[in-house]
C-alpha cells in the first residue's frame, strides 16, 4: 500500500529536507516542532558537494549560491606555528571533481532556504510551538488532525520520538564540546583573513575558522574537552568555562589567545555521538539524521548526512509497496556510510588533536603528501550520489 500521508518530529534541516523529499513524490507531510518560531540558532556549516547535490534537487540550492561562499580552499595549519600544511583547492576542484558545489554558511541561512521551500509546498503543513514526549500515532494525530502512514523522527539528539523504536541508540556526551562565536569583519585577526576553511590543529584541540558571506563575519569553532551544561544548544562561555577555553588553547600560537580574550559571549555546545541500534520499529515509526546516529563534527557531516537520510528515506519509501520492506532496507543501506563516516571523524580527531611525537609526525605527513592523494581520500564521501537522484 503506497504511503500517502506522513508525520515529521523536528524541523531542523533533516525534518524539512525529509518534508521537501516526500513532497517531490506527491506524499502529503505534517512538520511538528516545539518551539514556537524558527528563530536563528547555531553557526555556521559546511555544505559538502554530497549535500549540495541533493539541495539542487529539492530547488533549494540556486538561493543558497545567491548567500554563500564556496571557499577558494580547505586548509590545514599549524596551531603552534602558523605554518600551512595542506591547502586542497576546493571551489574550482568541488564542481568539476565531484558535480556540485562546496560552501559555507550559517546554519540558519540554510535552515530559512529549506523553509521558505516548504511553506511555498502545498504538501506541507508546518505545525508550530508543538512539544512532545512521546510519540505514536495517536498523539501525533491528535495534533495534525490526521492519521499518518509513516513518522519519522528528526527532531536531534534529544530525540522523543526515539522512544518508539525499541533497541534505538542511546546518546553519549562525548566528552568534548565545541566553543562557537562569529568575528566581525572589521575584527578578524590578520592571520585568519582570507576566501578558505582554515583548520588549526594543536594539541588536544582543534579550531576551525571560515568567512560567512551572508554575515559580514568570520565563523570560529574551537572543539576540545569540557564540561557537559546540560541539555542545550547554547550555554554561554562565561567565568570558569571561558576561563576552560583559555586554558585549552594556552599551549597554541599567543595569536589565538589574544583573539580569544576578546570575543564577547561565545557560546558552547555539548557534542553528544549516538551508539549502535535500531532505526525502525519494523512498521510505522523510523529515525533519521542525529536520532539515529549524531556523530562527531570532525568530518564536518553531521547536516550532510541528515540530509542523506532525509532524501534517501523517502525514494526506499516510493519504491517499495511494503512499508516495513522499505524501512528494512534504508537501514541497511544507510548503516555502512553513517559507520564509514563515523570512522573518518575518529580518525580526523586522532589526528587533529594529536601531540608530542604524534603531532610532529602527522604535520610532516601531511606536507608531504600531495593534495591529489587527500581529495581522493574524499572522492567517496564527497561524490556520493544519494538514492532517488
Amino acid at each position: 500500500m503506497p504511503v500517502k500521508s506522513v508525520a515529521i518530529i523536528g524541523a531542523g534541516v533533516a525534518g524539512l529536507t525529509a518534508a521537501l523529499s516526500f513532497a517531490r513524490y506527491g506524499v502529503r507531510c505534517d512538520i511538528i516542532e516545539q518551539a514556537e518560531s524558527l528563530e536563528e540558532v547555531g553557526a555556521g556549516l559546511q555544505v559538502s558537494p554530497n549535500a549540495a547535490r541533493i539541495l539542487s534537487a529539492l530547488d533549494v540550492l540556486p538561493t543558497l549560491e545567491a548567500q554563500w561562499l564556496e571557499p577558494e580552499t580547505v586548509d590545514l595549519q599549524s596551531g603552534r606555528s602558523l605554518k600551512r600544511l595542506v591547502s586542497l583547492p576546493m571551489r574550482e576542484v568541488a564542481r568539476s571533481r565531484w558535480g556540485a558545489p562546496y560552501g559555507v554558511l550559517h546554519r540558519a541561512t540554510l535552515q530559512a532556504a529549506l523553509l521558505r521551500a516548504v511553506q511555498g509546498n502545498p504538501l506541507c503543513t508546518l505545525h508550530l510551538g508543538k512539544r512532545l514526549d512521546a510519540v505514536n500515532k495517536s498523539i501525533v494525530a491528535a495534533i495534525t488532525f490526521q492519521e499518518h502512514d509513516l513518522i519519522v523522527g528528526a527532531d536531534g539528539v534529544w530525540s522523543c520520538a526515539r522512544f518508539a523504536v525499541p533497541a534505538s541508540p542511546v546518546a553519549t556526551f562525548s566528552g568534548n564540546i565545541a566553543w562557537r562565536f562569529t568575528v566581525a569583519q572589521s575584527d578578524v585577526p590578520d592571520f585568519l583573513l582570507s576566501q578558505s576553511v582554515k583548520g588549526f590543529l594543536g594539541p588536544s584541540a582543534h579550531l576551525v575558522a571560515y568567512p560567512l558571506a551572508e554575515k559580514s563575519g568570520f565563523n570560529i569553532v574551537a572543539i576540545a574537552a569540557g564540561a557537559n551544561p546540560g541539555d542545550t544548544w547554547k550555554a554561554e562561555a562565561q567565568g570558569k568555562q571561558h576561563t576552560l577555553l583559555l586554558n585549552q588553547f594556552r599551549r597554541w600560537n599567543p595569536a589565538f589567545a589574544e583573539m580569544l580574550k576578546t570575543i564577547s559571549r561565545p557560546t558552547f555546545w555539548p557534542l553528544f555521538h549516538a551508539g549502535q541500534g535500531r532505526w525502525h520499529n519494523g512498521s510505522d515509526t523510523v529515525i533519521i539524521g542525529d536520532a539515529a546516529h549524531a556523530m562527531m563534527p570532525f568530518a564536518a557531516q553531521g547536516a550532510a548526512m541528515a540530509m542523506e537520510d532525509a532524501f534517501e528515506l523517502a525514494a526506499f519509501v516510493h519504491r517499495h509497496a511494503s512499508l516495513g520492506e522499505a524501512l528494512q532496507r534504508f537501514e541497511a543501506h544507510r548503516l555502512p556510510r553513517i559507520e564509514k563516516a563515523r570512522k573518518r571523524a575518529e580518525l580526523n580527531k586522532f589526528a587533529y588533536h594529536a601531540s608530542g611525537p604524534l603531532r610532529l609526525g602527522r604535520d610532516i605527513l601531511l606536507s608531504i603528501r600531495p593534495p591529489e592523494a587527500f581529495l581522493a581520500d574524499l572522492d567517496w564521501l564527497y561524490g556520493y550520489r544519494a538514492e532517488g537522484l
